[in-house]
């Protein structure tokens, strides 16, 4: 049997070695390469970048990312794809949207485009950041492979620092959104399966020592008095950093130790963010030459027995459930768009939006914090999970960490959860009680969630998961998937929780236009009578603290093609175009404003 080795000397390497991809997948592009961004000058990679479908992965077998510029005319050999000429793509996009014959393409694609600097100054780290590239990434630079990254959402830093030339470096990438058995999610979701660099990708440099994490919150004691300071420096020096808060009138040192660590906690008493009045604060942090910025919002979250309270009162959480979605864009996400989410959820009256199934763009949380929306964040471990697969826990614990570091310091955030229907076994708990702890580990100030489940023969909330999370989220669809919509009457006088149920998802399909039923099933009088009935039943339940139905608009998925359908989940409350509003929409408003109104007069009476 030939070895490796002797593949390559005999050239049937590219051809027959099925291991090929191997030495490729080192995952080495995760949470421990993070560095915070706020407030960096970064130099925006975004714009055309070469481009190629590879159904074969014969750019990894070949070694497309070793050629060098060449004419074609000066060539020995014939090129199979010659990556610095050709046809090129817009970065961020997803290649389903760009082309028809790409709309169903999963596998690997090769995005290419030049880097030039005219100097590389010795004093400087240089990086690149990509927002996020659905699933695997692997980037090369200059020929040289610098490490992969698994995870459709979240983003990664890759370092290039000692490896970069004056002048022109190539950068490559290929990424590959094939659906696997190990991966995060698996193979069988919800929601359309959107491929390529789809978020903003940049350059940036940092002086040698730098910080890497910075985590602000107010401690959740009850004082509403202490904050907080966490930071993670990198770097040959260490030192003390230097946190500022002029809004506090706050300027102190935060010792580093040996591991590069600081913790500090101190007196100040900030005006509480809530939706009502979103109080946000200036914020630098200094460590030698390395300077970044935020803006931060003080809040405490918690939870009493079935009641959320937000600063000590108690809360309803009158939401949506959102998918990043566009007709026109697919997955990719713009500042219009999620303004546009944001005035549309005001007007449903929602002070709450549930971000499904995966991490949404970072700008989405920030906006939140601005605007005065509370946020349910998630990572993908949706239905089918490969639980007994220590790799498939790596990539979900992975992911949990990339997005809780990216948005720990937003305000708006105060719900993590760590999955969605999935099927109650001893693997399962195993795997989603050890995520629910890294949420804990990684910040306790936000509450723990997950979409659990219903004994649907006892009609009654039942899932061990519950015991481990501060909220239950419970998905039902009594009226469209559940046919006797008086079982869930049934699930709430049955059930008896000890801590708070969010309804993360409710809803029917509505078809409207000339392709919509007037009557039955996805008609939209079925879909807004459902709405009523859930309404009815649901205000009735003290221990329900919250609904963010499924779902704002309608999205493209592929697993729904019948003739009302067409490759879309008609549940929006608006239509696709993101403009249309269903009857339901109004009759959520109206329960909405009516519950708005409730508690700005219990606030007024007391």
């Amino acid at each position: 049997m030939l070895e490796r080795s002797q593949l390559a000397a005999n050239a049937l390497q590219a051809l027959h070695d099925e291991d090929y991809d191997v030495p490729f997948n080192t995952q080495s592009l995760n949470h421990d390469g993070l560095i915070f961004m706020g407030g960096r000058q970064q130099t925006s990679m975004n714009g055309d970048w070469t481009f190629c479908v590879d159904l074969l992965d014969t750019g990894l077998r070949q070694k497309w990312y070793a050629m060098l510029p060449e004419a074609p005319e000066n060539r020995t050999e014939p090129w199979d794809y010659d990556p610095y000429m050709g046809e090129t793509v817009p970065v961020p996009s997803n290649w389903a949207m760009l082309k028809e014959k790409w709309y169903f393409f999963e596998g690997s694609a090769w995005y290419t485009r030049p880097l030039d600097l005219d100097e590389i100054d010795g004093t400087k780290r240089q990086f690149l950041r990509f927002g996020a590239a659905s699933y695997d990434c692997k980037v090369f630079l200059n020929g040289e492979f610098l490490g992969n990254h698994y995870g459709a959402s979240t983003p990664f830093c890759v370092e290039l620092t000692g490896r970069l030339k004056p002048g022109r470096n190539w950068i490559m990438a290929c990424v590959n959104n094939t659906r696997t058995r190990d991966r995060v999610p698996m193979r069988n979701t919800d929601w359309f399966n959107y491929g390529g660099l789809y978020r903003e990708v940049s350059f940036f440099e940092t002086s040698k020592s730098l910080i890497r994490d910075f985590f602000l919150y107010l401690v959740p004691d009850g004082t509403y008095s202490t904050l907080r300071a966490e930071v993670t420096v990198d770097g040959p020096e260490l030192e003390t950093a230097r946190l500022a808060i002029p809004g506090l009138g706050v300027t102190l040192d935060i010792p580093v130790d040996e591991t590069g660590r600081g913790k500090l906690e101190f007196s100040a008493r900030p005006d509480l963010w809530s939706p009502e009045t979103p109080t946000l604060y200036d914020v630098t942090v200094r460590f030698g030459e390395d300077l970044v910025t935020d803006r931060v919002g003080f809040r405490q979250i918690e939870r009493r027995g079935t009641d959320i309270l937000l600063n000590g009162e108690a809360l309803f959480l009158r939401g949506i459930s959102v998918h990043e979605d566009d007709a026109r864009l697919g997955k990719v996400t713009t500042e219009e768009d999620l303004r546009r989410r944001f005035a549309d959820a005001r007007d449903l009256g929602c002070n709450y939006l549930r971000l499904a199934h995966y991490p949404h763009h970072e700008r989405a949380a920030q906006l939140a914090d601005e605007l005065g929306f509370l946020l349910w964040e998630e990572i993908p471990v949706y239905w089918a999970i490969d639980f007994a697969n220590p790799a498939t826990y790596r990539d979900a614990e992975n992911q949990l960490t990339e997005l809780i570091r990216r948005d720990r310091n937003r305000a708006s955030v105060i719900i993590w959860s760590v999955g969605n229907e999935n099927p109650d076994t001893d693997a399962r708990l195993t795997f989603m009680q050890g995520l629910a702890e890294t949420c804990k580990n990684l910040d306790p100030t936000r509450l723990t969630s997950a979409a659990c489940l219903v004994n649907h023969a006892q009609n009654r909330i039942e899932d061990r998961l519950a015991d481990h999370i501060d909220i239950i989220g419970l998905n039902e669809y009594y009226g469209w998937y559940e046919e006797n919509f008086e079982d869930l009457a049934a699930i709430g006088v049955n059930s008896n929780p000890d801590r708070p149920v969010v309804i993360s998802e409710t809803g029917a399909d509505g078809v409207i236009g000339e392709k919509g039923p007037q009557k039955g099933l996805f008609s939209e009088e079925y879909m807004a009578e459902v709405y009523r009935k859930q309404i009815g039943t649901l205000r009735q339940l003290d221990y329900v603290k919250g609904m963010s139905p499924w779902i704002l608009y309608d999205f493209r998925v592929e697993r729904r093609q019948n003739i009302f359908q067409n490759g879309y989940n008609h549940k929006g409350l608006i239509a696709a175009d993101k403009q249309t509003r269903k009857k339901a929409f109004r009759i959520l408003s109206d329960f909405y404003h009516q519950i708005a109104a409730s508690e700005e007069k219990a606030r007024e009476a007391s």
